[in-house]
């Protein structure tokens, strides 16, 4: 795979051979009958039938709006015509299956109505009769069945938007129910809650945002209200989520489905294909264009040019349990802007830096407060989040600050501190035990701090506020203790094994440094002792090798009272 796009991605053709480079590599994994992509042997909580259908499923995100931009691929127009008809006959041997509630194959139905909508002439249209009657009716399967209450809830309404537009039977009643109940979801100035979840991810981006654009674009004369405020919504949401991305391109590694990488700037394609402007089009251009460019730098790709799960490189420890070999194609999703006419501005738009914005700011509606540092941005965050997790959930969530550059770490147990690498987390040290931000019993974001009320353990209660500062922040912490115990005071972890590797532990401070990155960790207030915790390799989502700046402090029984100062710095030169 080329890492050189840097300067070399602009035109529609150049879009054009960055998503062939990525898609013609899955060729020779389809199956016979082309219905089924098997792309690895690791495994999910849904079975291969499925898992493999996801993969066949998802390069369509990508393929879809080529096509609808004027793009021509016979090879796979051939491969998904024959695919849509062998998956989804009940005689065949290639047959996708029926279903159960909750069941992944309706995740899956999202990217085929998708193709069904933009571009019938090359999915839709070649088929039999009968093939069609197979596909509607298996596409109708979604609305017998119970789905979760989060943005699952959009795959049936493009499902059914899409047996609409091509004259077969769909559920209006289940249409109109799920438009009503997203708006339970909704949380004003432009977000969205994950459904009865809770969280604020990218999931308000790449999904509920990125189908409710796309029901704007196909929907406005049948519904012309609801898309225009579907509208609006985007680009006040657009504005703040900007802010998740520092100058280089890079966004914040937050939450979960990171596995997806790309799709993180995905939003702002699905905005120029709605043709809604939260920006001008040089400056979507141009965070595209870097976002893209800085993601092909790194090894997210096999040496069969198939993209693996992990994030700044192939990681199963940092994977969630829904996360099957063909999952991170869901990347594709950024191409949508490829469906843009070949006279759209976007393709003569030189890409643009980013627009003005604060160099701290609060996003409410998130539970985020952001500072932008120069090279990187970070966020501090409460540490709240649903505790019915998918996978690594306190690390995605429950970390003081979150930044662009120097990513996060996961852990691989609990037993010891080099396997928890608890990086920008206070962990406690308990009969042989790690323990992290897990509950999070009140908390408030305002311009300035970061408060929240935690427990790690039973008979520890903390209260943690966090202070952006110039070149980085503060933390001071009250902890009420009905025992001795240790807490490390953690800041960010930082690549080693590289140039310019220094780590120095002395007196209150510790600190990693390497020729592009350092962070130091000092005790201001509590007699902490500086330490670097030996991070176990491969915990880290961006770097395989890292180590962990803290201090340790001694906690006592009753009160105790912490401050500690984690100063970090990124430059460009890696």
């Amino acid at each position: 795979m080329r890492t050189d796009w840097e300067g070399k991605l602009n035109s529609k053709k150049d879009f054009q051979e960055l998503l062939f480079a990525m898609l013609d590599p899955l060729v020779p994994y389809y199956s016979q009958e082309k219905a089924e992509l098997d792309l690895g042997v690791t495994a999910t909580t849904y079975d291969h039938h499925a898992i493999r259908l996801e993969a066949f499923s998802r390069p369509l995100w990508g393929l879809a709006p080529f096509w609808a931009g004027g793009g021509d691929s016979p090879q796979f127009e051939e491969i998904y015509q024959k695919g849509l008809a062998a998956g989804t006959d009940p005689q065949g041997t290639e047959y996708w299956g029926g279903f159960r509630d909750f069941d992944q194959r309706f995740v899956e139905m999202a990217a085929i109505a998708y193709s069904m909508v933009l571009v019938p002439e090359k999915v839709w249209d070649p088929l039999s009769h009968k093939e069609k009657e197979n596909l509607a009716k298996w596409l109708y399967g979604i609305n017998s069945h119970e789905l979760p209450i989060c943005n699952w809830v959009l795959f049936a309404v493009l499902v059914n938007v899409a047996l609409k537009k091509r004259g077969q039977q769909y559920d209006s009643e289940k249409l109109e129910r799920y438009l009503k109940g997203l708006e339970q979801f909704y949380l004003g100035d432009g977000w969205y809650q994950d459904g009865d979840s809770g969280q604020k991810d990218y999931y308000v981006s790449f999904a509920i945002h990125f189908y409710t654009l796309f029901y704007a674009k196909v929907m406005e004369e049948e519904d012309k209200e609801r898309c225009q405020v579907y509208k609006k919504r985007a680009k006040l949401f657009g504005q703040q989520f900007i802010y998740w991305f520092d100058k280089g391109g890079a966004a914040l590694p937050f939450g979960r489905s990171l596995t997806y990488r790309f799709a993180q700037v995905s939003f702002f394609s699905a905005c120029l294909m709605a043709d809604v402007a939260p920006f001008s089009v040089g400056v979507m251009k141009g965070l595209i264009v870097r976002h893209l460019c800085e993601w092909m730098k790194k090894p997210i790709f096999d040496r069969g040019d198939i993209l693996t799960i992990g994030y700044g490189y192939p990681n199963l420890v940092m994977a969630e349990r829904y996360n099957a070999p063909g999952s991170p194609y869901w990347a594709m999703k950024t191409f949508a802007l490829l469906m843009l006419p070949d006279g759209h501005p976007f393709w003569a738009a030189d890409p643009e830096p980013m627009p003005e914005l604060k160099q701290q700011a609060a996003l409410p509606k998130a539970d985020m407060l952001i500072r932008r540092y120069g090279c990187h941005t970070t966020a501090f965050v409460p540490g709240s989040y649903s505790p019915a997790g998918h996978g690594q959930t306190p690390a995605k969530y429950g970390k003081f600050a979150y930044d662009t550059r120097f990513s996060i770490s996961v852990s691989k147990s609990s037993h010891e501190l080099h396997e928890a690498a608890p990086d920008n987390m206070l962990a406690f040290a308990i009969n042989g035990y790690i323990y992290v931000r897990r509950v999070c019993e009140s908390f408030q974001v305002t311009g300035q701090e970061v408060s929240s009320v935690w427990t790690p353990y039973e008979g520890i209660r903390v209260e943690t506020v966090i202070t952006p500062t110039e070149d980085g922040h503060i933390r001071r912490h009250i902890i009420e203790s009905d025992r001795e115990c240790q807490a490390y005071d953690c800041g960010f972890a930082v690549q080693v094994d590289v140039e310019g590797e220094k780590l120095t532990e002395m007196g209150q401070w510790s600190s990693v440094e390497n020729n592009h990155s350092i962070c130091t960790v000092s005790s201001l207030c509590g007699e902490g002792k500086g330490f670097v915790v030996l991070a176990d390799p491969n915990t880290n989502l961006e770097y395989p090798m890292t180590r962990i700046p803290s201090v340790c402090y001694n906690v006592h029984k009753g009160k105790n009272e912490f401050t500690t100062e984690v100063k970090a710095t990124y430059t460009t030169g890696r």
